[in-house]
């Protein structure tokens, strides 16, 4: 493994040469737009590391405090305190022009822009770099990646945790230290492009369809709650109280049509729409809006969700998942390489994918970038004019061909083994421990890719139920709308080449059976362009992996399951699965029952 340098030398490649600025807040909650910023603190450096402006305060949210016991933040303190309409301006002054740089940006980020959009305005940013992500790259050597964890590896010292003002200090100590580190390493920081938004809007609460779908309308039946209901053409009624009255008597209300569609309402069948086409190809029946109008006038009760079945009705599961594959067996062998981390280079994606799946077999863990816990690189044909092998040279990097894969030498890895990680072949089941109920912390699979991959991924999920099927759209997790309405369920964009999932285990609700995340690509790129994916498991932010798996499955396909969350008694089970398609995104949705709009 790399040991590298945790002194204070700000970096001197052009490449990382920015205007920062430093970005805390203390929340009422987790839930931008719904909830408030109590404290705000931020800190301006230049692109030589050197202050040139900070600013903190306190705010009064005009709502509750929250959680008082993590921030301190009482009614009494922030009494008399500004509200953020009366900082924009001078908040937008610091951030305009600089690159926001924060712990789990992400949080920071969407609620400053909810904030912004509160005072009818936006985050004057165009990039942000998340410390997290960047730490996640360079690989440490640290038990985990929190704030007060790094800050003491890069030599900061924390005096008051979960203080905005005192936390903002200790980042800039952490981003230059993470900056020094990725230099070392030749890496690219994973700056995320965020060009200002104006569509972030004060949290509104949406109100899911609560019935699950009972199928189709019959021939001659009545309307049943949970009903899937799609509206196409001229309505005699407004088409806002039609929907509004469909919405009070517990129908789901469409904006497409899809197999999973209960029926269309349309008063000219044959006008040809997108609508009505799909509807004939996927045998929806139609109704008028007159007949439409009596039968709502007796909806007949539907099932709620979260509701228990008494008898489960057994459907086909309309998209497959593998059975476990056992990993390779090398019981002889098992342990030689155990605590180390190899990263391949070079080779075709066949071959590649093989020489990772050796090294797991024998105990490792399958690197995709070059960080600081790499312990052995192998060079696979053409690998020796991968751009890395000079800053490999530099770092003293054990290099091996292919070979070495056959008859290691059993050497100890530098640096403590990481012999609290679960590496998962394909296939392979782990079962998580519970989360905490007293701090909702919820289990995270993070995805990440090759640093010089040029295509765009995108992470997904589906919560599904015993049918294999989403009770409702909103079970549907993407970046179109990246939140289930309840919270349980979310997904975090870190960088470039890195997204998450993040899953609240304790707070889904019961007819869930399983959470399936998937990665899908944008365009006719195909993963064998993206090469190997690496999935990590963490049980709340920054803590130290559970389980990590490199997954080489997918090569001409453009879809991959990764990984699912399942029930498993009164427990949860991760297992790694890496599954391709060839098919898209939306067909794969339309597979676990997602209405897709043409």
């Amino acid at each position: 493994m790399v040991l590298l340098s945790s002194g204070p030398k700000w970096p001197t490649l052009p490449d990382y040469f920015h205007d920062w600025a430093l970005v805390d807040v203390e929340t009422s909650g987790l839930r931008p737009g719904r909830d408030r910023v109590l404290s705000l603190a931020i800190l301006t450096l230049d692109a030589q590391g050197n202050r040139t402006g900070e600013f903190s305060t306190l705010l009064d949210p005009g709502c509750d405090p929250g959680p008082v016991h993590i921030h301190g933040l009482t009614r009494a303190r922030l009494a008399g305190a500004p509200t953020f309409e009366e900082i924009a301006p001078r908040v937008g002054a610091l951030l305009r022009g600089r690159v926001l740089v924060a712990h789990n940006a992400q949080f920071d980020y969407d609620f400053l822009a909810h904030e912004f959009a509160h005072v009818r305005s936006w985050v004057p940013v165009s990039r942000r770099l998340c410390t997290l992500a960047l730490n996640r790259l360079v690989g440490p050597g640290t038990p985990d990646l929190k704030l007060g964890t790094l800050a003491a590896h890069y030599g900061v010292r924390q005096e008051k945790a979960h203080d905005a003002q005192d936390d903002v200090r200790v980042l800039s100590g952490i981003l230059r230290g993470s900056l020094g580190a990725a230099e070392q390493l030749g890496l690219t920081l994973p700056l995320l492009e965020c060009p200002p938004r104006q569509d972030y809007k004060p949290y509104v609460p949406k109100t899911p369809c609560a019935y699950r779908n009972p199928g189709r309308l019959a021939p001659g039946g009545p309307l049943v709650q949970g009903m899937k209901v799609a509206i196409t053409g001229e309505t005699r009624v407004s088409r806002e109280e039609l929907v509004a009255r469909s919405v009070a008597a517990g129908l789901n209300m469409m904006t497409s049509v899809s197999g999973q569609t209960g029926v269309v309402v349309t008063n000219d069948p044959g006008a040809g729409s997108a609508k009505l086409k799909r509807a004939a190809h996927e045998g929806v029946p139609l109704v008028d809006e007159p007949t439409y109008l009596r039968l709502l006038e007796d909806v007949r009760p539907g099932q709620a969700k979260g509701t228990a079945r008494p008898v489960p009705v057994p459907v086909p599961v309309p998209v497959p998942v593998p059975v476990s594959v056992p990993a390779p067996s090398l019981p002889a062998q098992r342990a030689v390489l155990a605590g180390r981390r190899v990263l391949v280079l070079g080779g075709t994606h066949e071959a590649a994918a093989e020489a990772r799946a050796r090294a797991v077999a024998l105990g490792a863990s399958a690197a995709v970038n070059l960080s600081a816990s790499v312990s052995d690189v192998v060079v696979l044909p053409g690998g020796e004019t991968d751009r890395r092998m000079t800053r490999i040279a530099v770092l003293g990097l054990r290099v091996h061909d292919a070979d070495w894969l056959r008859a290691p030498v059993q050497e100890p890895a530098e640096g403590k083994p990481e012999d609290t990680v679960a590496v998962l072949v394909r296939g392979a089941v782990l079962d998580l421990p519970g989360t905490d109920t007293d701090t909702g912390t919820a289990w995270t699979l993070a995805a990440t890719w090759r640093q010089q991959t040029a295509c765009e991924v995108d992470l997904v999920a589906f919560a599904v139920d015993g049918r294999e099927l989403v009770p409702g759209d909103e079970d549907f997790v993407f970046y179109g709308a990246p939140e289930h309405p309840d919270g349980t369920v979310r997904l975090a964009t870190d960088g470039p080449t890195e997204q998450a999932v993040s899953v609240d285990l304790e707070r889904l609700p019961l007819e869930i059976h399983r959470v399936v995340i998937a990665a899908a690509i944008d365009g006719a790129a195909t993963f064998s362009d993206v090469g190997a994916v690496e999935i990590t498991a963490t049980c709340g932010i920054g803590a130290a992996p559970a389980a990590r798996a490199t997954l080489d499955a997918a090569t001409t396909e453009r879809t991959m399951i990764l990984a699912e969350l399942y029930r498993r008694g009164e427990g949860w089970r991760l297992r790694a699965v890496g599954q391709g398609y060839d098919h898209g995104l939306a067909d794969l949705a339309r597979g676990y029952g997602v209405d897709v709009a043409e």
